[in-house]
């Protein structure tokens, strides 16, 4: 683990040097106190001589204006380059986060990741910062004292000395108690996060229902679990620090007793009993340090520990021999493609499809069938188990994933707007391109006169998830993106189904325009939209059960026709019973 840790420390060798020395002069200027002390008491003092008393004191004061200043150096420059090595590893974790597939994202809720960018990496840089500082100085410092006290009593010195063992002793016993706790208590906050981030993103839906109870619930739940946590961190804390403490208290007891023997015995000075008395605090506060450092130790470490686990995650690479391509044709060979995700259940099951070069090609059927994932496989988002997809008749794998999905535009119904303008959102489909452009693919998306009529115009912010705009609006913004992006392969998504009927008309206005000359693949739940399609594929339980163009499927009378069907007598408005009704099947759907 500190293999990993210590890199992060290269880049700032010009403060680390410094701060290290900074840290070890001050340790030193420690010593001057008891030693001034020591021969205050011994020589000038008892000779009278007040030149000199004056002339230690006056080095003594300089010694701790020197130390303010280096103390100034130290809290300032060395928290920066905690600062600094804790912004290079939240980078390292973010591009790392950019890398991950979509599996990983399957698997965690974005406010826990959150909390692992945040709030775990805030107790690192501290670490980053003192843990050397007391590792190193401290030790410098307790071979220091230890040698300064053995000149005035070695005896005296080494009963002191042989305490150290018991505090070792505690800290050893009570530092997995503490490591544990730091680590609950850390996986408490960030369930506390993903609860608070899951509730504000869905706030309208929580008022829509009027479910605010259910969600202060939900996070009370992580809320007591964080409570507990932290109890029982406090309590490891609280047994760590009484215990050496306690162990501190008996170093002046054995100080107290042993010394006074000696002095009673004549094997020690009152002047230097005086001075070890005085000096005794430059050996134990440096191990007490030491020793309280454990827990910062336990509380960073385990905040890079989860800062690795993510830094474990293994990336999606590009196959060693990929190659960038410019820009495809479009023609999309799928061949007896096996597929699951993390569970045993395939969710496709050999399933084989040819879409030509500027075909249109739709997919429907029930919700969980396969059809999304489908059009998930194409641009490469998950990896297949058996079988190969293949465009211009090469397979994806041969290509990196950058260039194959810079050639793949994707609508879908669920639609993501970043919190920005209405510019910088259509830029986003091709951040190089010019006003001119960005303009145009407005026009073509039908939301260019919209934009105009607004006070900003294409500056205009849009909130939160595109919060601001209406959903056919946002749905042109996103085709928008995609005209922007002009890529040969268009994939979409149930792009239409949550629209009314008049937006949609307008919209489908929008998508015609965009699947013009491009390879398409549409699902689609209303049927109605896909008749022209030039291939249909009927997918269920992850398998191809139907495939042919509007009119074989009819005649088939197979699932597609009593579908359609279906949807056909609803529209017109005939009343369905039975059976066979339009509700189980609208069920069946999804």
């Amino acid at each position: 683990m500190l293999k990993k840790f210590f890199p992060y420390y290269r880049p700032h060798l010009n403060i680390f040097i410094p701060d290290m020395l900074a840290s070890l002069l001050v340790a030193l200027i420690g010593l001057a106190y008891p030693i001034i002390t020591r021969k205050m008491l011994n020589d000038f003092i008892p000779d009278r001589q007040y030149a000199m008393i004056v002339a230690f004191g006056m080095a003594l004061l300089a010694l701790y204006t020197a130390r303010m200043l280096l103390n100034y150096y130290i809290q300032y420059k060395g928290h920066m380059m905690g600062v600094y090595m804790q912004a290079q590893m939240r980078r390292d974790m973010f591009n790392h986060l950019e890398k991950l597939p979509f599996s990983f994202y399957d698997r965690n809720e974005t406010g826990k990741i959150m909390s692992r960018m945040t709030n775990d990496l805030m107790d690192i840089s501290e670490l980053a910062h003192h843990g050397p500082e007391n590792l190193i100085i401290s030790t410098i410092s307790i071979i220091a004292s230890f040698t300064y006290l053995a000149t005035i009593n070695i005896f005296l010195t080494l009963i002191i000395f042989l305490a150290v063992p018991l505090l070792l002793v505690i800290a050893y016993f009570l530092r997995k108690r503490m490591r544990d706790a730091f680590m609950r208590g850390r996986q408490s906050i960030a369930k506390i996060n993903a609860s608070v981030e899951s509730s504000i993103s869905g706030i309208r839906v929580t008022k829509a229902f009027t479910n605010s109870e259910k969600e202060a619930e939900k996070f009370e739940d992580g809320n007591e679990e964080f409570v507990k946590a932290r109890r029982d961190s406090y309590k490891a804390m609280g047994q760590f620090h009484s215990g050496t403490t306690f162990v501190t208290d008996i170093f002046n007891v054995i100080i107290l007793i042993a010394g006074g023997l000696f002095l009673y015995e004549g094997k020690i000075e009152l002047g230097d009993y005086t001075a070890f008395i005085v000096s005794v605090n430059m050996f134990i506060n440096p191990v007490m340090t030491l020793i309280n450092f454990m827990e910062q130790y336990q509380s960073g470490i385990t905040g890079f520990e989860r800062f690795i686990e993510i830094m474990n995650e293994a990336p999606e690479k590009d196959a060693p021999a990929s190659e960038d391509i410019e820009r495809i044709n479009g023609h999309i060979e799928i061949k007896d493609v096996t597929c699951r995700y993390d569970t045993d259940m395939p969710v496709l099951k050999g399933v084989s499809l040819d879409i030509k070069a500027g075909e249109t090609f739709a997919l429907v059927g029930p919700s969980g069938g396969g059809k999304t994932t489908i059009c998930h496989l194409i641009p490469h988002f998950y990896d297949i188990e058996e079988g190969s997809i293949c465009i211009d008749g090469r397979d994806i794998r041969e290509f990196t994933l950058e260039s194959l999905r810079r050639n793949i535009g994707i609508v879908q119904q669920d639609i993501y707007l970043f919190n920005s303008s209405i510019r910088d959102n259509i830029l986003y489909g091709r951040l190089d391109a010019t006003e001119e452009e960005v303009i145009d693919a407005a026009k073509r998306a039908n939301i260019h006169d919209y934009v105009m009529s607004l006070d900003n115009g294409y500056d205009t912010e849009i909130g939160e998830r595109g919060v601001r705009l209406s959903g056919g609006q946002k749905q042109r913004l996103s085709i928008a993106r995609v005209f922007l992006k002009n890529p040969p392969v268009l994939i979409l998504d149930e792009a239409t189904s949550a629209l009314d009927n008049t937006t949609e008309i307008l919209i489908q206005q929008a998508l015609n325009e965009l699947c013009r000359g491009r390879t398409t693949l549409v699902v689609a739940h209303r049927l109605s939209t896909i008749k022209n399609a030039d291939k249909i594929a009927v997918v269920d339980g992850g398998k191809i059960i139907q495939l042919g163009t509007h009119e074989e499927l009819i005649k088939e009378d197979g699932m597609y026709s009593q579908l359609y069907n279906l949807q056909f007598r609803a529209n017109s408005g005939e009343q369905i019973t039975g059976a066979g009704s339009l509700a189980e099947s609208l069920l069946k759907l999804g």
